[in-house]
C-alpha cells in the first residue's frame, strides 16, 4: 500500500469531477483566494485508524476532507449556495461506485472502498457572498 498513490488517485478523481478554477493538496482559508478563483477544490489529509483483528491483515482507515468554496461574483447572477450544491453534487459523482454489484469505488482497485461519509459541513453563504462545503471522505485499505 502506498499512501501517497492513494491519495493522488483520489485527488485526480476529484479534480476530474468539475471545471475548478482551483484546486490544490494544499489547503488555503476562503478568504485567501479570490473570487475570480473560485468555484475552488481543496482536498486535505486529517488522520489514519488502524484497526488489527487477530489473523487477519490491519485494516487502515484514512480520513480526507474535501473543502469546496464558491463565491457569487463568479456564479453568474446565482446564489453561492446554488453553485455549492452543483459542487458537492460532482464530488458525490465522482465517488460513485465503478465495482458493479459491490457498490464499491476502489480508487482504480488501490484500496478496498472509498466513500462519502458523515456530516457535510455547509455555510451557503446567507450573509455575504461566500458559500463553503467541507465533504468527509473515508478510505479503507489494508496497511
Amino acid at each position: 500500500m502506498s499512501r501517497e498513490a492513494i491519495y493522488s488517485a483520489l485527488f485526480a478523481r476529484l479534480q476530474a469531477a468539475y471545471a475548478w478554477n482551483t484546486s490544490s493538496r494544499v489547503l488555503r482559508h476562503w478568504s485567501d483566494v479570490d473570487a475570480i478563483q473560485q468555484p475552488a477544490m481543496f482536498q486535505t489529509q486529517t488522520g489514519e485508524v488502524v484497526q488489527r483483528i487477530t489473523r487477519q491483515p490491519a485494516k487502515l482507515m484514512m480520513s480526507v476532507k474535501v473543502y469546496l468554496y464558491a463565491h457569487s461574483q463568479t456564479a453568474a447572477g446565482r446564489a453561492p449556495a446554488s453553485v455549492l450544491n452543483a459542487l458537492v453534487d460532482a464530488v458525490f459523482a465522482a465517488m460513485a461506485p465503478n465495482v458493479p454489484g459491490l457498490e464499491t469505488q476502489t480508487l482504480g482497485g488501490l484500496v478496498e472502498w472509498a466513500r462519502i461519509e458523515g456530516s457535510i459541513e455547509t455555510d451557503e453563504g446567507l450573509l455575504g457572498d461566500q458559500a463553503v462545503a467541507i465533504v468527509p471522505i473515508t478510505i479503507l485499505t489494508t496497511a
